[in-house]
């Protein structure tokens, strides 16, 4: 391999987060030239770099599927309809608002993807703070850091933690015992913060809910099947996996969009066009374009050099190399997405516990079953928590995070890397923080 290639793609990469935070161009323009940037200076040919696009198949096919079920039902108004619920549930006050939707979100991040709870919750904010009169984009931000951390309750939860518990053959129900509570510390932080950083809203009272709209549901027999078509497609979510002949999430999102599709034709509600007229395009295209980049990091050398670093700033040392662990990677993710991320720092991991003799070779092998050994699982829990957690700090960290900047600017209002940022980074520190003595008082000491 020419010298050369891995110094491009670490500059075009570093180029395109640039671009990103400074927001000079779209976040999609500036990953889609970045991506092909890669492409036409032939460090991976077109084929190589859709193959890495196709490796994460699955995470486009569920955002792709869960966005056609989500519009296909807009014009039964169904989402006006929930907000002003929330909106008397919460009596008009902004902190039982911003308490509902921390209520809400958590226990379905515990068991759907949280990508896929910000596709299905967030359309429900917009109307809602219109209802209240105050700006959603902050409620969408909140909504985010709440997706995110209770990812990290199961190992179904989030993208980094099935990714993680994967490759360490960690089970579901030990998981839920060695790891879980750190999910449940990560939200109390979030919570911790809303009287802080969302000061206005939280203080924010309506006194005349009865003068506001009470939207009324349109298509009521069309939207009974929809429902059903959800609730098939949410049971398959969780138990597809386990069934004879798996379906995985993205197989079901897939059948779950080509069943709505179906019913707006056939019930006449909206029409095929319209529907694909309308999906985020443009969020689709980023995670393409940033799957190619980090493929170009991956092949050129640069990830796997990393783990030689480690080995010597590390060394044998598993409590310091979790704890920075935990805050580099936390700190990497704030502007790599986690899932890409996760991908490429597992086999790096592995192969630096492998260098210091930790672990045997076996456990380089992608079919490897057995049990790693307990002293070196730190670093993994460490890892995964950084991952995760980090994807809070900026816009870019996370999927869910691209996935609610895409719905508030198809809403009017476009989330900037700068306003993210102003919410994100004490969020972020104080869950790092607070992850770190868990890792240390739980595993370590």
């Amino acid at each position: 391999m020419e010298n050369w290639q891995p110094i491009f793609s670490v500059i075009v990469f570093a180029a395109v987060i640039i671009l990103i935070m400074t927001e000079w161009v779209h976040l999609t323009i500036a990953a889609f030239l970045g991506a092909l940037l890669i492409v036409f200076t032939n460090i991976m040919t077109l084929q190589e770099a859709m193959g890495y696009i196709g490796r994460s198949h699955g995470t486009l096919g569920l955002f792709f599927g869960v966005m056609v079920l989500v519009r296909a039902f807009e014009p039964t108004k169904i989402f006006d309809y929930l907000a002003m619920q929330m909106v008397l549930l919460a009596r008009g006050q902004g902190k039982r608002l911003l308490l509902g939707i921390v209520a809400i979100t958590t226990p379905i991040c515990a068991v759907l993807p949280n990508a896929t709870t910000v596709m299905l919750l967030a359309p429900l904010i917009p109307p809602m703070a219109q209802d209240v009169g105050v700006n959603f984009v902050p409620l969408l931000i909140l909504m985010v850091f709440v997706a995110n951390s209770a990812g990290l309750l199961t190992i179904v939860g989030d993208p980094a933690t099935f990714i993680v518990g994967d490759a360490i053959n960690i089970s579901f129900t030990d998981y839920l015992w060695r790891l879980s509570l750190g999910g449940a510390i990560a939200v109390a932080m979030v919570v911790f913060t809303l009287p802080f950083l969302f000061r206005k809203i939280w203080h924010t009272r309506l006194e005349n809910l009865d003068q506001l709209p009470h939207p009324e549901i349109n298509h009521p027999r069309a939207l009974g099947l929809g429902g059903v078509i959800v609730a098939f497609v949410l049971i398959f979510f969780v138990i597809g996996e386990s069934l004879p002949v798996p379906i995985s999430p993205a197989a079901a999102a897939l059948l779950g969009a080509a069943l709505a599709l179906l019913l707006s034709h056939q019930s006449r509600i909206d029409t095929v066009n319209n529907i694909l007229r309308d999906l985020d395009w443009s969020t689709l295209i980023f995670f393409m374009s940033i799957f190619v980049l980090i493929g170009g990091l991956e092949k050129t050398g640069v990830i796997s050099g990393l783990s030689g670093v480690l080995s010597v700033i590390l060394g044998k040392n598993i409590i310091l190399g979790s704890l920075v662990l935990l805050f580099f990677v936390g700190l990497l993710s704030s502007v790599v997405p986690n899932i890409p991320l996760v991908v490429a720092m597992v086999p790096l991991l592995k192969q630096y516990i492998v260098n210091i003799g930790l672990a045997p070779t076996e456990i380089l092998s992608a079919d490897f079953q057995g049990q790693y050994p307990p002293e070196v699982l730190p670093l993994f829990y460490a890892m995964m928590f950084g991952a995760t957690l980090g994807g809070n700090g900026t816009l870019v960290g996370a999927s869910s995070n691209i996935v609610a900047a895409g719905i508030s600017e198809q809403h009017g209002r476009r989330i900037s890397f700068k306003k993210f940022l102003h919410y994100g980074i004490p969020v972020m520190l104080l869950q790092l923080v607070a992850l770190a003595l868990y890792v240390l008082i739980r595993f370590l000491l």
